[in-house]
């Protein structure tokens, strides 16, 4: 963590943000959060963190005290306090203390200032492991605090060489625990259009790719696949080379996945510039 964050309605030291031990973020795991990056000091595609996150506040009943202005201010203060020309911002509002100790009541903001390390250029090149994994996550399409799933799955992820899961219920696939998922067949991108989060990432993915085909997809046409990746907004793409103990095409990133990846790097350029 960056040395300030935002909390208790001004900036402070990170150091000295507390949360009450009775809050739903704590006993229940309810809560909501967004993570962005800062490139070169500005927030990358902020608008459209701030659209899903102020959505998300709406439809888990957490109210939410602050303006989209008043958030983008407390934001670039943070950036300047925190010197983050390179890192990730992480909004966060929690359950709140109710009553009931179940309800949504009014709960906290945070906002993180974090560095922000990629992963390792050898994924990149050479592609990563994804194990499958039976399991829908709930309200899928809002950016909930609860991964308790996956965290607890993740301590057998390092020692079977896997950096993360691909959920698949009934037979179709949704997403990773913490990115949205493609794959190429035939030179044509898919992706999965349940049970998952509308990662931003995703959406200019999207925008750069040309034709993709959004749509159910099974967990045997990604046995089948040419190519595959994840998206996120800590790894931007990170190709998928295999699923379990099976290759995924010829068990090498493929060109298709690492054009976008490259169309991606200059909108991105673009956008900050």
């Amino acid at each position: 963590m960056k040395p300030f964050c935002f909390a208790d309605g001004k900036i402070i030291p990170t150091e000295s943000a507390t949360i009450h031990p009775m809050d739903l973020g704590l006993i229940r795991g309810y809560g909501i959060f967004d993570f962005f990056r800062t490139v070169n000091y500005q927030p990358l595609f902020l608008e459209h963190y701030l659209d899903r996150f102020i959505t998300s506040a709406e439809r888990t009943y957490l109210p939410l005290p602050y303006t989209r202005q008043q958030l983008r201010d407390i934001i670039v203060e943070l950036i300047e306090k925190n010197d983050l020309e390179n890192g990730g911002l992480r909004m966060v509002l929690s359950g709140g203390v109710s009553e009931n100790h179940f309800s949504p009541s009014e709960g906290k903001l945070f906002i993180f200032a974090e560095p922000l390390v990629f992963p390792s250029e050898e994924k990149y090149q050479q592609g990563i492991k994804l194990l499958t994994l039976e399991y829908v996550r709930p309200i899928a399409d809002i950016k909930t605090t609860n991964y308790t799933l996956p965290v607890w799955h993740s301590v057998n992820w390092k020692r079977l060489g896997a950096e993360d899961v691909l959920y698949h219920w009934n037979g179709w696939v949704s997403e990773s625990s913490r990115s949205n998922f493609f794959m190429v067949k035939d030179g044509v991108l898919h992706t999965p259009d349940q049970h998952i989060l509308l990662g931003i990432t995703r959406k200019h993915i999207l925008q750069v790719a040309g034709q993709v085909v959004i749509r159910p997809i099974s967990l045997e046409e990604v046995w089948e696949a040419d190519e595959a990746f994840i998206s996120s907004t800590t790894k931007v793409l990170l190709p998928v080379t295999q699923l379990d103990e099976r290759k995924i095409g010829n068990g090498k990133p493929g060109t298709v996945t690492m054009g976008i990846l490259e169309k991606f790097r200059e909108l991105e350029k673009e956008t900050v510039a």
